[in-house]
């Protein structure tokens, strides 16, 4: 069993990324990180994370098909997904597929931590 919570950030903007991937190794969370949906899928499929935090405008893969295809495997239909995104226009859609937390970007750091962390408790109240 691992010691710290895993945390996949499928996100292609390289910034998002190393900061978000910095404030959360920094809080104690093991990071792994995937480019593109496609890429997000795969890796949540083979690491199993306790929280996908992830973008919905992706390169080969958007982000509502990804978290589509994560709650319909069996695999990882329970994992919790924080979607991280500027494309507030989407939110509905990505809440009715089961995501469990919506932030719009420009993000709050502490926010985005609470929904983690919150994802990661098991509680289900969303962040709209």
């Amino acid at each position: 069993m691992r010691e710290s919570p895993r945390v996949l950030i499928v996100d292609d903007d390289t910034e998002i990324v190393q900061a978000v991937t910095v404030r959360l190794g920094a809080a104690g969370y093991d990071v792994i990180t995937a480019a593109d949906g496609e890429q997000g899928y795969e890796r949540a499929l083979e690491t199993r994370p306790d929280v996908i935090v992830m973008d919905l405008q992706l390169p080969t893969m958007d982000g509502l098909t990804a978290l589509a295809q994560i709650h319909a495997h069996s695999a990882t239909r329970s994992t919790p997904v924080v979607v991280l995104s500027a494309c507030s226009s989407a939110r509905k859609h990505a809440l009715e597929l089961g995501a469990r937390y919506f932030l719009d970007k420009p993000y709050n750091a502490k926010t985005l931590l609470a929904a983690i962390e919150s994802s990661i408790a098991g509680k289900v109240a969303r962040v709209e």
